[in-house]
């Protein structure tokens, strides 16, 4: 049986356009704004790319001790398109370049990004909703 390990909590106010939003505990706190706007603010795309990288770093950390592979220097430069549909809707893509500087050899730090990929609960998530593309090491997965 499935268990809740942790629960989130935020509350929105006035959407992407020029919206606040706050988690309850009051670590998180930013304006929202459109993207590409002159208006200070963070938009629901970067929010978005910082998360899913945290979250893919942490999988990496768990697959990695796993496989008793040394992967304490990852690091992940994420980018999140905002798309638009042909049904006038929107979605997004993700691209994630994934640095591993302590293996030299690519075919063992491309299955430990592919088996990061299996444990992460972003990508979980997101699996055959979203395109999600990786580099290892500079190479295209």
């Amino acid at each position: 049986m499935a268990k809740v390990v942790y629960t989130a909590n935020a509350h929105v106010t006035g959407g992407r356009q020029h919206g606040h939003g706050r988690t309850d505990d009051g670590v998180l706190e930013v304006d929202l704004r459109p993207p590409g706007g002159e208006e200070a603010g963070t938009n629901p795309e970067q929010l978005f790319a910082v998360g899913y990288a945290a979250c893919f770093e942490g999988a990496i950390g768990v697959v990695a001790r796993r496989q008793k592979v040394e992967a304490d220097d990852v690091e992940i430069d994420s980018e999140v398109d905002l798309v638009t549909t042909e049904e006038r809707g929107f979605t997004v893509a993700v691209r994630m370049n994934v640095t591993l500087p302590s293996i030299d050899d690519i075919e063992e730090a491309a299955e430990l990004v592919r088996n990061a990929h299996q444990v992460c609960p972003y990508s979980n998530a997101t699996r055959g909703n979203i395109d999600v593309r990786f580099r290892v090491n500079g190479q295209e997965l």
